[in-house]
């Protein structure tokens, strides 16, 4: 693409009247484009994660858990807020908690509850992520610190499409979950 010219975009704009399609062909578009993005994504965060001996899942848990105020969180509030199956968070930290990563504690106010804790080796191989991320040499280093424009760019379709802020409920500057 030397000359700047996104040849997915040409060719279905190129074709879309032509073919008898009705409507603008940017809904077909957006969603295209962002779905071959996650997979691109996908594909480097895979890359980088297999080097450090982490699955995608190992390490959102991970990151989630390094966010909060104090290192842990319950079972359920991580499956809400990283969108996941509970039965997927309970064998996600049993990976976790195998490597040393992660270890789980009772609620010290909730019986019923188990709160799930990083541990600093969990926190030292969540670091080396984020680092391993942002390196020119890295499987993203495609994107060349586009990441926070990356970010802020598809923000507003998200939360216009319903996703929530669920690390800041209450649109508080600076506040970090705290659960457990």
């Amino acid at each position: 693409m030397d000359d700047g010219v996104d040849p997915l975009v040409m060719g279905v704009r190129d074709r879309w009247e032509d073919q008898g399609l009705h409507g603008d062909p940017w809904p077909f578009l957006a969603i295209c484009s962002v779905g071959r993005l996650n997979q691109l994504l996908k594909k480097a965060l895979d890359l980088e994660l297999k080097r450090l001996d982490l699955s995608r899942t190992g390490y959102f848990l991970l990151t989630t858990l390094a966010l909060t105020v104090h290192g842990r969180a319950r079972l359920s509030t991580l499956g809400r807020i990283l969108m996941m199956h509970p039965t997927t968070v309970k064998l996600t930290v049993d990976q976790l908690e195998a490597a040393g990563l992660a270890g789980r504690t009772r609620h010290p106010r909730d019986r019923r509850a188990t709160l799930v804790e990083i541990t600093d080796a969990g926190r030292a191989r969540a670091n080396e992520v984020s680092l391993a991320l942002e390196s020119p040499g890295g499987a993203l280093a495609a994107f060349g610190g586009m990441h926070r424009e990356l970010f802020e760019a598809l923000q507003p379709a998200r939360l216009a499409a319903g996703d929530v802020e669920l690390l800041n409920p209450a649109g508080e500057r600076g506040r970090r979950l705290h659960d457990g």
